[in-house]
């Protein structure tokens, strides 16, 4: 396997994906299965890709990304943060063009914790008068 070209890593709510881009045909590998089987929606698909197509970069590079946690739109949003951040590193060039459309941007929105004597984060259990 050739050395990638650069690795980053992006992250959204509890989603965590390490990114490796190398230049390629633009083949993209999620966990060792191809983009169309680990994604099925196409929705989803379009958001990995997003920096890429902006860039015009679509078959220049091939990115490989290892996902943990998360669910599909998480792990979706943290692969197209390390794309960005992965081509950033390669061309600093594009850094503007990737701001300019939120790319480069760390989605902060996390699930807020529990408390005790709740059922959720805020849901109280219902009053009762009598």
């Amino acid at each position: 396997m050739p050395k990638p070209l650069v690795q980053s890593t992006g992250r959204r709510k509890q989603a965590i994906a390490r990114v490796r881009i190398r230049a390629g045909s633009g083949q993209i590998t999620v966990n060792s299965r191809p983009i169309t089987e680990y994604f099925p929606s196409e929705t989803h698909r379009m958001v990995v890709t997003e920096p890429l197509r902006l860039t015009t970069l679509t078959d220049v590079y091939d990115v490989e990304a290892t996902i943990d946690g998360g669910g599909v739109s998480g792990q979706a949003g943290a692969m197209r943060l390390g794309i960005a951040r992965g081509l950033v590193a390669l061309d600093p060039d594009l850094r503007v063009s990737l701001k300019r459309a939120g790319l480069l941007t760390r989605d902060a929105r996390e699930k807020e914790s529990k408390k005790y004597g709740l059922h959720k984060a805020r849901k109280a259990p219902q009053y009762s008068k009598r």
